[in-house]
């Protein structure tokens, strides 16, 4: 009898999953930290080392690359029609990715600089383009689990154009493409980049929302 117990094995428990919209808002709550070291630092970015204690009573420790914080901008030429407007898209080799890529302009926010002015100067710097109307859209985290860099992307609209002003290690091909045309890429995996995939498919749930 011990023996045919002993063969059998427990079936594992379900998890219990609640069925209901997660509430948002209310107090941040954060890890203690015990410390942190700087263990890699270069002009975009540093890595640290933390010990923490996370808001659940658990120590761990984290290596966290810490970033000032990115914007991306998905700037909209609607004078000629405001269903099917052309987005300004760029089209530059990434060497962490091994390939070219298809994305918004965007670019990292400076030291002190507010986020929408660095909105901005990226644009213009980038693309040349220069708009008349900007509003927030949303602000995510692309990859949380070893990455604090938040990204905030903007919707600018008013477009007018002027000269580019890159970054000597840039090389940039600009594009404007139709809106429609953007979501046939999507769907054809020809955008692989998030925070265009991000910023592109929020707005096209926008737009098809009743106001």
């Amino acid at each position: 009898m011990a023996n045919k117990k002993a063969g059998k094995t427990a079936k594992p428990r379900a998890a219990r999953v609640k069925k209901k919209a997660p509430k948002t808002g209310g107090p941040m709550v954060t890890a203690s930290v015990l410390s942190s070291e700087t263990v890699f630092k270069c002009p975009l970015f540093r890595v640290q080392h933390d010990k923490i204690v996370e808001p659940g009573g658990r120590q761990n420790e984290r290596d966290v690359i810490r970033h000032n914080g990115s914007v991306v901008i998905l700037a909209l030429d609607n004078s000629k029609s405001k269903k099917d407007p052309w987005v300004v898209m760029e089209r530059q080799y990434r060497h962490a990715a091994n390939q070219f890529l298809w994305e918004l302009p965007a670019g990292k926010i400076d030291e002190g600089e507010e986020p929408l002015a660095a909105a901005k100067r990226e644009l213009a710097e980038e693309t040349g383009y220069r708009a008349k109307r900007w509003r927030p859209l949303v602000e995510y985290y692309s990859s949380p689990g070893f990455l604090g860099e938040a990204m905030k992307v903007f919707l600018a609209e008013g477009l007018r154009a002027g000269d580019a002003r890159p970054e000597d290690d840039e090389a940039i091909e600009l594009r404007l493409v139709r809106f429609s045309d953007v979501l046939k890429m999507i769907d054809k995996g020809a955008i692989q980049d998030g925070k265009t995939l991000t910023s592109v498919l929020l707005y096209a749930r926008m737009k098809e929302e009743p106001r």
